[in-house]
């Protein structure tokens, strides 16, 4: 079963990273949408290595801009922006089928912008300890789809 959500990372940094994401999003259906500039090439042996022979099955699809990939979507398209400086937590946001969920690259998340301009779509995923400054982006986005696919189901 499918729930047809929608994987974004916004300037990705890591191939690591976005290796394992691709391999989540194979696992659950999901499209994964990368916001360029990308910090490594879709070539890159770790990306490969972290997404094993899952990438090319997978559904990718590349957008030369953060501004234009907003733009490509409807405005009814359903969006999660997610960054620790939101006021409430994805727990609490009521996924549908087809949600976009938007994460920053890993050095700086999501633009301040893109955050103040979706405040009410935008949620955290919940630490409980300050000394903690973000979650592994590869983490953060398994804990969305999950939670997302647990309210689908």
């Amino acid at each position: 079963m499918s729930y047809g959500l929608n994987v974004v990372l916004v300037e990705p940094e890591i191939p690591q990273n976005t290796g394992s994401i691709g391999r989540l999003c194979l696992a659950t259906g999901s499209t994964l949408h990368l916001v360029e500039p990308l910090g490594f090439e879709i070539t890159h042996a770790k990306l490969k290595r972290a997404g094993l022979d899952y990438w090319e099955h997978l559904q990718v699809r590349r957008h030369p801009s953060l501004e234009e990939f907003m733009a490509s979507l409807p405005p009814s398209a359903p969006k999660v922006f997610f960054s620790k400086k939101a006021g409430h937590t994805h727990f609490e946001h009521q996924f549908v089928p087809g949600t976009y969920l938007i994460f920053g690259k890993e050095t700086a998340g999501l633009p301040e912008w893109l955050i103040e301009s979706h405040a009410l779509e935008t949620v955290r995923i919940p630490m409980f300890d300050a000394r903690v400054r973000s979650l592994n982006l590869s983490n953060s986005v398994s804990i969305a789809v999950y939670e997302a696919i647990r309210q689908l189901s």
